[in-house]
């Protein structure tokens, strides 16, 4: 969704405000909520949000553009806490207010329960289509080990990402962010780094991208006596309370970066060879069309599950393969080193048997844990390193299902491939 932003800023309800460069609390307790500092000592002074912003690279190209007033195009790529109302609003409502002569336009390209494997394929589609993007906000951390990404498929999305938009638009400015769950809180407890927060960090060093790593940030402001997780940031989506901590993390990074003398000129980003040669800056969709319906299959053009089950945006009300007996089957030709699909797991989600290039077959069950009330947008590679050139995909449905399913449905959205 995008939307134009010109001119005044519209103040929300404020948590937290920055007094001398210093995060300072000033909440009100709801009825019967204890005061967050009751039994604990209050911290002498909040700690420093610029203390948790690794500014690897610079928002010079973004900064050249609002000082030249030119239109500017803020995207961003993310789950269910990019696209729920907190913090991306309150970043779109700095921007505007605070650069009343520059004409903005915000993409929300941010669509629950999907992590850096989606965004790769997703990219082309949902933001660089879209027009030219001047500043790109990326979220992953908190999806990825919710849905059990593997590290490696963490790596090469997350990079692709990286090297797509910067093919794309050498000018484009990019922050990668890391958000805070409990899981990334217990690592750090455990005195570890999680292994997703240091993947973006890595990343973000090694391309010259600034980093902000709201996980720590939530961590040590906990361990600072600041606040509580359970009374005030509540869970991985955060409360009003843990949405203006973000953002005010976020708007110092910005405060940082967008002041002092303007550049002469845009700089375009050097690009440096890849940490993984099978990385996937060429991840696009395939339309279902695409493939060859051997039988069973059927083309629906505008799918709406028959159930009362939950659906996310962009995956209803569009083009479906869909087939619901077992023995249906359909084969893609396709170019490049890996193939997916992009599938609605609901309710009645059954399973796969496929194979590449007439290779062994295997199965994989499309039923998740969250399938039961909800028609979850779900990638899967199903074939990754493969060699350049042509290849073919064959599936079909399996003739047995997850005993928690009601059916042997497969409902492909995309098929994914990394050219």
């Amino acid at each position: 969704m995008s939307v134009m932003i010109k001119g005044s800023m519209v103040t929300g309800l404020l948590f937290l405000a920055l007094t001398a460069g210093l995060l300072l609390a000033a909440r009100v307790p709801e009825p019967g909520q204890r005061c967050v500092h009751e039994n604990a000592l209050p911290a002498l002074r909040p700690l420093p949000a610029d203390s948790f912003i690794h500014a690897y690279g610079k928002l010079e190209n973004l900064w050249f553009r609002i000082h030249h007033k030119e239109e500017v195009t803020v995207a961003f790529l993310g789950g269910s806490i990019t696209n729920m109302t907190g913090w991306r609003n309150k970043v779109e409502q700095y921007l505007a207010g605070q650069y009343p002569a520059t004409r903005f336009r915000f993409l929300n390209a941010g669509i629950p329960s999907l992590g850096s494997l989606p965004h790769a394929f997703r990219l082309q589609h949902d933001v660089l289509s879209k027009g030219r993007i001047d500043l790109l906000f990326i979220e992953a951390a908190v999806n990825d080990y919710v849905n059990g990404t593997p590290a490696i498929q963490q790596q090469r999305a997350l990079e692709g990402i990286i090297r797509h938009a910067l093919t794309a638009n050498r000018n484009m400015n990019i922050v990668l962010m890391g958000f805070a769950d409990e899981f990334k809180l217990a690592d750090y407890e455990a005195g570890k780094v999680p292994a997703e927060i240091k993947l973006h960090d890595a990343l973000a060093r090694y391309y010259g991208l600034p980093f902000i790593n709201l996980a720590k940030e939530v961590f040590e402001r906990i361990q600072h006596q600041e606040f509580t997780w359970a009374g005030d940031f509540k869970n991985l989506h955060p409360s009003p309370f843990g949405q203006e901590l973000y953002f005010n993390t976020i708007k110092t990074l910005l405060q940082m970066q967008l002041k002092g003398k303007e550049p002469r000129a845009l700089t375009a980003k050097k690009i440096p060879p890849p940490l993984d040669p099978l990385n996937y800056a060429g991840g696009r969709y395939i339309p279902v069309k695409d493939a060859a319906v051997e039988k069973g299959f059927v083309w629906s053009d505008s799918w709406v599950p028959a159930d009362k089950a939950g659906t996310r945006p962009g995956f209803v009300n569009v083009p479906v393969l869909e087939g619901v007996t077992p023995g249906a089957a359909a084969t893609l030709s396709f170019r490049g080193t890996a193939v997916g699909i992009a599938v609605v797991s609901g309710p009645d989600a059954g399973m796969i048997r496929y194979s590449i290039d007439n290779g062994p077959e295997q199965r994989l069950d499309l039923y998740t844990q969250w399938s039961s009330g909800l028609h979850l947008p779900w990638y899967l590679l199903l074939g990754d390193g493969l060699k350049k050139g042509k290849h073919q995909l064959k599936i079909s449905i399996a003739d047995q299902h997850n005993p928690a399913s009601k059916g042997d449905a497969v409902r492909i959205v995309y098929f994914l491939t990394n050219e």
